[in-house]
């Protein structure tokens, strides 16, 4: 061929130029999503394809491999399998914040299970994936020829759902990668209107609405230094832990129990891995490890040997296993087709103005349609305000051209009009008729005029932008799932354990445990209680009382004095487990019982630790001296021989504050009334006690002290139980305010044969519930609605049927469940 004519070309030019042409084609076309819809174009097509197949969210789901051929055939001419892959992921409820997919059928789970073949599994768009086409139809976005030339594909979506960041990102591409968190939806929302209301808001103030990632298998985030990293320079590493708790069961034995594990780690890998530092004895004191997760959540068991200590197997696990990992965020992106990574703010900046876009171009569009709409209504009222010479001229004119050239010659119309007019049936005629068309014309034209302020007024712009922004977070917004640390320096076993309440026994020889409230059902008064606790014939429950897992714990002891503990520290147990013992716990004598709890949330010097005696005396102290309790104890009260603690209060220094005895008597006085006192002091006197004949004995005895409470509210009233089952309340107003400490008092409760002795008092309302235990470990619940308010001199109702030789020992009272 003497034509042909060959062209030298350097094999490192020809290189270069496919090897940049190819990296393009991978960053634009397939690996990062663009910082306006969040999406990928095999994740709009899938979407947009669902659309034009009709598998929204309010219609019957469809078959994957429907789905997934429609998407290939038409706009993604790539692998079924890679499709159907990234379907897959927008369908599962651990790998997307919020899916997009709602799938039915088998997708996989947290454990690395794949999904079931695409010819068994089903699929619509979910409920918040129409937020991503809604308005499409409008010209709102552009639309570029399919790979054929044969049909138009979204070049992005419209997207009213801030995609990129809710549901996060990751791609890989050539020479760069994207990897984007989750976040929660209210907080995302939060920031964009704050950005909208501020747009030169400094990005420091931004991070005041977004606390950070929220991760759909929720976890820890540990350390807030990586998500500052993140949200300033657009890379940050964020360090997961998993969440864990401690439980006892009955015969005493712990188990870390695993309720949340990092995003994107392997259920069933983890697992497989902590079992092989077991077996190469890298981690010990775990003796079996077991998987008992089902649809209600996640749960790893790992039951711990005898004399283990689980915060050092826990800290072991998270040095060698996925529970502990970490998350390389790259805030990378396209923004006008070019890749780049960006802060939070520029973001968040680029949504908007995505937004503000569609909003002008949907409204031009709503625009031009409603203008279309009046023209040719304005045609139709010249029609019917000369319907006769219309009719006249039609019926006169040879053909349809002819007709509508005269109407536009006659009548000064436009040809859309003339047409109008032909077009219109009889029907329009009558008077009925008639009055829609100016009623539609006359909302056509407020319409037209909206539509236009609109156009014409930033202002109103972004107000709609908020409104649809509020909107959806008032439709989709939920709680945040991912706890966040905000340093690593202080973390501690508190941050793995969920902040509740817990109904926390101590019995008479030393045992302790907490549950949960909802242990224990309620019940009518009157009812015969539930056991809650197995003990021993000489054993009892003494204390019982609720707590958040969260607060401290000051225990003061029979000799006056304080010891220091977290809620959690303490073992959960089984309704029937008799707990840990005490001694365990606390650096307790030997000899020393605990007789008084009080639960701390932060200590102060604004409030007091006020102490009553067994022999009625009073005693208060600020709360800051007792901050920082040593091991063995501090001293709380100096008690005389012979004396002991019977409670503790937290006050304020001018609280109304009532003292009952264990014969039924009470004096209600002013704190103001005590003076602050140091630790180690005695206290003054509080109510005069006097002699009493105990009627089951017929002996003389002195009367005791058996409890302290505020008057917090005059409109409470005080609960008086006895140990022979029987209670009662009485308005707080029914005891008068004593000027002095130190007097006799009045009765609150008559005490005799069938009643008993007087066990407890507390300050309720009908928001409370009571719950009564009793020297045999019965327990009931009831809500105090059921017991009426009375007089002070009365004997009261029975609470609990008793069994023969069984007495009530303690009672505490419990904020009403909705």
């Amino acid at each position: 061929m003497n034509n042909e004519r060959i062209i030298p070309i350097y094999i490192e030019e020809e290189m270069k130029d496919s090897f940049l042409d190819y990296a393009m084609s991978v960053i634009m076309s397939r690996a990062l999503p663009d910082v306006r819809d969040g999406l990928k174009p095999v994740h709009r097509r899938i979407l947009y394809a669902m659309k034009e197949l009709g598998v929204t969210s309010g219609k019957s789901y469809r078959k994957c491999a429907r789905i997934v051929g429609e998407t290939m055939g038409k706009y993604h001419p790539h692998g079924d399998m890679s499709i159907y892959g990234t379907l897959v992921r927008l369908a599962q409820d651990f790998s997307m914040r919020y899916p997009l997919i709602d799938g039915q059928g088998n997708y996989g789970s947290v454990d690395g299970d794949a999904a079931a073949a695409m010819r068994y599994t089903e699929a619509r768009m979910s409920k918040i994936a129409s937020l991503l086409l809604e308005d499409i139809n409008k010209d709102t976005v552009d639309f570029k020829a399919n790979f054929d030339d044969t049909l138009q594909e979204p070049i992005l979506l419209p997207s009213a759902l801030p995609n990129l960041l809710v549901n996060g990102s990751s791609g890989i591409a050539v020479g760069m990668a994207s990897n984007i968190p989750p976040h929660n939806l209210n907080e995302i929302v939060d920031a964009l209107i704050a950005l909208i209301d501020e747009p030169e808001m400094e990005l420091k103030d931004l991070l005041g609405y977004i606390k950070g990632p929220d991760f759909p298998t929720g976890a820890i985030i540990f350390g807030r230094q990586g998500i500052y990293d993140m949200y300033t320079t657009g890379r940050g590493r964020i360090i997961l832990r998993g969440k864990a708790n401690v439980e006892t069961y009955r015969n005493g034995r712990e188990a870390i129990i695993i309720t949340e594990i990092p995003y994107y780690v392997n259920k069933a890998k983890l697992i497989t891995n902590i079992a092989k530092l077991v077996h190469e004895k890298k981690v010990e004191g775990i003796a079996d490890l077991r998987d008992e997760s089902d649809r209600d959540g996640m749960r790893i068991v790992l039951d711990l040997k005898r004399n283990s200590y689980p915060d050092v197997i826990l800290n072991t696990l998270y040095k060698h296993t996925q529970l502990q990992n970490t998350f390389g965020a790259i805030m990378l992106a396209l923004v006008n087709g070019a890749p780049k990574v960006m802060n939070i703010k520029e973001i968040l900046r680029h949504f908007i103005d995505h937004r503000h876009t569609i909003v002008i171009r949907r409204t031009e569009y709503d625009l031009k349609k409603a203008e279309a709409r009046a023209h040719i209504l304005e045609g139709l009222r010249i029609a019917l305000d000369h319907i006769d010479e219309i009719i006249k001229l039609i019926r006169a004119s040879k053909n349809v051209p002819e007709a509508s050239s005269a109407l536009m010659t006659n009548f000064n119309l436009s040809e859309i009009q003339a047409q109008a007019i032909l077009d219109m049936r009889l029907q329009k005629l009558t008077g009925l008729e008639r009055d829609k068309i100016e009623y539609e014309y006359k909302n056509i034209i407020q319409l037209i005029e909206r539509l236009r302020s609109i156009l014409a007024n930033l202002a109103l712009r972004m107000k709609i932008i908020k409104d649809e922004l509020l909107e959806l977070k008032g439709k989709y917004g939920d709680e945040r799932r991912t706890d966040i640390i905000d340093s690593v320096d202080d973390f501690s076993i508190e941050d793995l354990i969920a902040e509740e309440d817990m109904i926390v026994t101590i019995s008479h020889t030393g045992y302790i445990k907490r549950l949960p409230i909802g242990t224990y059902r309620r019940q009518r008064r009157g009812g015969q209680g539930v056991t809650g606790m197995n003990t021993k014939s000489e054993d009892f429950v003494e204390h019982l009382f609720v707590a958040s897992t969260h607060s401290y714990l000051l225990f003061f002891s029979d000799k006056g004095k304080c010891y220091w503990l977290k809620v959690h520290q303490i073992p959960q147990g089984g309704r029937l487990a008799r707990g840990k013992a005490i001694i365990n716990l606390l650096k307790i004598e030997h000899g020393e019982k605990v007789s008084a709890i009080l639960q701390v949330k932060e200590f102060d010097a604004e409030r007091y630790i006020t102490f009553i005696t067994k022999k009625g005396l009073i005693k208060k102290t600020v709360l800051s001296a007792y901050s920082h309790p040593r091991t063995g104890g501090i001293i709380g009260i100096n008690l005389n021989e012979g004396d002991s603690l019977i409670d503790v209060l937290l006050t304020d220094g001018t609280m109304d504050l009532i003292i009952a005895t264990r014969y039924g008597q009470a004096i209600r006085f002013s704190e103001s009334q005590v003076r602050s006192m140091g630790r180690n002091t005695a206290g003054v006197h509080a109510i005069k006690l006097k002699k009493h004949i105990d009627a089951r004995t017929e002996t003389e005895e002195l009367d005791e002290v058996v409890g302290i409470v505020p008057v917090i509210h005059e409109d409470s009233s005080l609960l008086v139980v006895t140990e022979g089952g029987f209670g009662k309340r009485t308005s707080m107003s029914d005891y008068r305010t004593f000027k002095n400490r130190g007097g006799s008092g009045v009765i609150t409760i008559k005490t005799n044969r069938r009643n008993g002795k007087v066990v407890a008092i507390k300050s309720v309302t009908d928001e409370h519930e009571l719950m009564i235990i009793t020297a045999n470990g019965v327990v009931i619940r009831l809500p105090l609605t059921h017991v009426r308010v009375i007089g002070r001199n009365t004997s009261g109702v029975k609470l609990i049927n008793l069994k023969f030789e069984d007495r009530v020992v303690d009672v505490a009272r419990l904020i009403k469940e909705e």
